[in-house]
């Protein structure tokens, strides 16, 4: 078995420095898992401690345990919030902003125009138990960041509590939006008149690597609190003119200093994607690069995977709402051809994606053929021979939104990072945490991914099967199955013993 550093030195960038040993990572898998931990961390918190969140959008009045208003219990997340300030705690939330696209009400671009309202909504928000007379509790803790690239946005996920001086910094792909509380089998949900569910992933990060996502939200929201004033395309607006009035919270101390979190065999690095303007502008004159980023912006995320699809030697692994690219993008960025040279190596490349359009989209149709990206970049070009080495799934009825790589067992990347070019070159802000690990945490989170795209329980008596990674390879292709495995392994109910799925949802795209 390879020891740590060489696990270091074949899967992570060295641009980054990896935190040895001393930072732990737990990766959460669907929304409704997900909130829950949140939920019991805001709650956990006190006079003196702190609360900071920054997403591409939040609904104030979604509850986190999934509650609908008028149910018993329901507690709007609004509410939870301004409680917490209410007792002493240090609140900041920021929403991804945008200055024209914000102020459109048709064509929606984006959540922007929506994250108008929710800040106008926060910002104004009381309790019933909260006096008369009395600022609204989040007045002054609420910003929407309309920094970076002109067609990007600010796409980082990012909920960071600070009790006393410990942190617990939680990334990944999911937003606080009441459709993400979703779990499998994803039945609960429907969308359009047909069955639809959600499905994602965070990693919850304690130790020193957590200090390094403080220092990500403190660069955003110092940035942010001195953007200059914005008013909307249409000032008349709802009333609102200015994206951020004054008088909100300025400033956010260094990052308390962490103790080490007991992590044997591991090491982790907290990956971002920035690009160069922090202020962009049809006007030269008007551009502003960020004062502590490098020129060309900052491509860790980039690095890491190039590193990690590189040196795979059995498979890479992917989930991700998006395989092709879309504007913004910059061909020096793209990952097609890592995952090319991949299957020409011999590694088994699989590609995992939605079965149903994020209903916030146009259109419900995605991954019914393999598109022009994948088609031309990654499989053409590979000998005939070699193209059944990669292979693109959806799965039905289900938008997969989680942003996951894993390969070889050893590596996982979990984060708000998309696979496309745009996510890579830092036109869309990034975060995302990697891991390498000598123990089981990879191969853990591959069986319970793979797991539920099969519609299984992980039982005592399937486990073995998905453990073994040569057998389990089997559930995308027959053939690459172990000879001595029979080719139906994964389609005939009690094969392998104890294997009988609730439903066939995996569907294979191409190439056939």
């Amino acid at each position: 078995m390879a020891k740590l550093d060489e696990l270091v030195a074949r899967y992570l960038t060295p641009a980054v420095g990896p935190h040895w040993e001393n930072s732990s990572v737990e990766f959460v898998v669907d929304g409704r898992g997900w909130m829950r931990r949140m939920r019991e961390l805001l709650m956990s918190l006190g006079a003196g401690d702190a609360a900071y969140i920054c997403g591409l959008q939040l609904e104030p009045e979604m509850d986190l345990t999934g509650k609908r208003a008028g149910e018993a219990g329901y507690e709007p997340l609004a509410d939870l919030l301004a409680g917490l300030a209410v007792r002493g705690v240090d609140v900041r939330i920021i929403l991804a902003g945008a200055v024209v696209s914000s102020s459109l009400v048709r064509p929606t671009i984006g959540p922007f125009h929506q994250n108008v309202s929710s800040a106008h909504v926060l910002r104004r928000w009381r309790r019933d138990a909260d006096r008369r007379g009395d600022p609204a509790p989040l007045a002054d803790r609420v910003l929407l960041d309309w920094s970076g690239s002109g067609v990007g946005s600010n796409h980082q996920k990012i909920t960071l509590v600070r009790r006393g001086n410990e942190l617990i910094a939680c990334v990944g792909g999911i937003d606080y939006a009441a459709n993400r509380v979703d779990e499998t089998p994803h039945r609960r949900q429907s969308v359009r008149g047909g069955r639809w569910g959600w499905h994602d992933a965070g990693a919850i990060i304690e130790g020193p690597a957590a200090a390094d996502v403080w220092r990500v939200f403190r660069m955003r929201w110092l940035g942010a609190v001195s953007l200059p004033r914005r008013r909307y395309v249409w000032p008349a607006m709802k009333g609102l003119q200015v994206l951020n009035p004054g008088g909100t919270l300025r400033g956010i101390g260094p990052a308390p200093a962490q103790a080490a979190r007991s992590a044997p065999g591991s090491a982790c690095q907290i990956l971002r994607s920035v690009g160069p303007w922090y202020i962009d502008s049809l006007l030269p004159w008007e551009r502003r690069h960020y004062s502590d980023v490098a020129p060309d912006g900052v491509h860790e995320v980039f690095l890491t995977l190039v590193q990690a699809i590189g040196a795979a030697r059995h498979y890479v692994y992917i989930e991700d709402q998006y395989f092709r690219e879309y504007p913004g993008g910059d061909h020096r960025f793209e990952l097609y051809p890592y995952l090319r040279a991949a299957a020409a190596r011999g590694v088994k490349v699989i590609l995992v994606g939605s079965g149903t359009r994020d209903p916030a989209e146009s259109s419900p149709l995605i991954n019914g053929t393999v598109n022009a990206d994948l088609q031309k970049k990654v499989i053409e070009p590979l000998p005939y021979g070699l193209r059944r080495n990669i292979g693109l799934w959806r799965v039905e009825h289900l938008t997969v939104h989680a942003k996951v790589v894993i390969v070889d067992d050893r590596f996982a990347a979990v984060g708000s990072a998309n696979l496309f070019s745009r996510s890579m070159v830092g036109v869309d802000t990034e975060l995302t945490a990697a891991l390498v690990t000598t123990g089981d945490e990879v191969r853990d989170l591959r069986v319970r991914l793979w797991a539920e795209h099969l519609r299984t329980p992980v039982t005592d008596e399937l486990r073995p099967y998905l453990e073994d990674l040569d057998l389990a390879l089997g559930v995308f292709r027959p053939e690459w199955l172990p000879a001595t495995a029979p080719a139906g392994s994964w389609r005939t109910p009690g094969m392998p013993a104890g294997f009988d799925p609730l439903e066939s949802v995996l569907s294979l795209v191409g190439p056939p």
